[in-house]
């Protein structure tokens, strides 16, 4: 007997073309297309890193006007109302202003409102000149739809982000990313990005969803290649376009990242790990049990 999905959702990655500078343009394009993936029955929506004000910043001065207080800002109150409308959640990158501190972030919006916030604890290249490293750790929040863990970009390089996620109970970690060619890529092969995204799924056995951004922007170009991944390790929703906007929807049991975990009668992907060798949580402050 074929048992009904006890969390059924349908996922959306958002795979846009940010203008930066262009934060008007980048909210409005940004909710037109969330209004097209809630259309198509979407109630997790995932878009790119730094959705609101494009990426490619050339000065501080010029970081900091195009960032805001979450959930205070106007990127904030439009993804918000978004989410209201729609009874959905969103997770979307945006500039986080803090005081004098800035946070290339995730916020995480549902009908209610502000959910949470991840802060990119991992900086890539001449991020280090505007942002802080993320300050939160990886919080991993439950809704009525799953439990979610956020992380960006070149956060994915790193293994014992997807851990931490996983050890905390995430059934999906939403990716807002903005990846760049690899030095070395083989064209006929996959992005490595989504060779990373498509292993952290499998040996952590969690959902992935991954929203990139494309186009070229200041002479930087971006990958495209949005995707979806199974618990299993294998897409079931793209990888999108390198070049063209494009929205890819999944529909999810996102129960199966934590009933489905048992490989065969022996081995459990997070039970099998030898902690009496290596530090049980790689990290500190997590909380056991969800394995």
């Amino acid at each position: 007997m074929t048992m009904p999905p006890e969390s059924p959702v349908r996922v959306a990655c958002i795979q846009m073309e940010p203008k930066v500078g262009s934060l008007e343009a980048n909210i409005a394009d940004s909710v037109a297309r969330i209004d097209a993936a809630a259309a198509q029955g979407a109630r997790l929506m995932v878009l790119p890193e730094l959705t609101s004000s494009g990426y490619v910043f050339e000065t501080r001065e010029e970081a900091f006007s195009l960032a805001e207080e979450i959930p205070h800002g106007p990127a904030s109150k439009a993804w918000m109302a978004a989410a209201k409308r729609h009874g959905a959640w969103i997770v979307a990158g945006i500039a986080e202003r803090v005081g004098q501190r800035l946070f290339n972030s995730a916020a995480l919006f549902g009908p209610d409102g502000h959910v949470g916030t991840f802060r990119k604890m991992h900086l890539w290249a001449a991020e280090n000149l505007f942002f802080e490293p993320g300050d939160l750790g990886f919080p991993v929040y439950s809704t009525p739809i799953g439990r979610i863990g956020m992380l960006i970009c070149y956060d994915g390089w790193f293994p014992e982000a997807y851990r931490l996620c996983a050890l905390q109970g995430a059934d999906i970690v939403c990716v807002p990313t903005n990846w760049v060619p690899i030095p070395g890529q083989d064209p006929k092969q996959p992005a490595m990005a989504n060779v990373l995204a498509m292993g952290a799924a499998h040996v952590n056995s969690v959902f992935v969803a991954a929203a990139d951004r494309v186009g070229t922007e200041r002479g930087q170009p971006f990958l495209g290649c949005s995707l979806i991944c199974s618990y299993t390790g294998w897409p079931v929703a793209g990888p999108a376009s390198r070049t063209e906007p494009e929205t890819i929807v999944a529909d999810l049991n996102l129960s199966e990242a934590r009933r489905k975990r048992n490989w065969n009668d022996f081995n459990q992907i997070l039970r099998d790990r030898r902690t009496d060798t290596y530090d049980t949580m790689l990290g500190s402050g997590v909380k056991p049990g969800w394995y």
